[in-house]
């Protein structure tokens, strides 16, 4: 197993890795909304999608890996009624059409609207 590790997501805010690659395949934590430049959260539905998105692409780079590559996302939402406007912004990234699940969730951390997380075969 080997952690994926990059300044060009944000750094774990807890006991976890950004991601491990193990048996050929690539694990993404969730990620949320934080720019890693700044540590700061993107303002609204659309922006947040878009940087969530981003830090997964940073992170399956880090790995060797690419959005093309990504087999199964999970998809946390704050609230459904966001669905339709990052749906829209999370096919832009993930043009290769991966098993999804997205749900809608009580809280996110940071109290941000949504969180991404994926698995890649490399």
């Amino acid at each position: 197993m080997n952690t994926i590790c990059t300044s060009n997501a944000p750094g774990a805010i807890g006991p976890y890795s950004q991601g491990y690659e193990a048996n050929g395949f690539v694990f993404t934590s969730g990620q949320i909304a934080i720019i890693p430049q700044t540590g700061e959260i993107a303002e609204g539905i659309a922006a947040q999608a878009h940087q969530c998105c981003k830090n997964i692409g940073a992170i399956l780079e880090a790995a060797g890996c690419s959005y093309d590559k990504v087999i199964k996302t999970t998809c946390f939402l704050a609230n459904m009624e966001d669905f339709a406007e990052f749906n829209e912004i999370y096919a832009g990234y993930f043009t290769s059409k991966p098993a999804r699940s997205c749900v809608a969730v009580k809280e996110l951390p940071k109290g941000v609207l949504c969180e991404v997380e994926a698995i890649a075969v490399k």
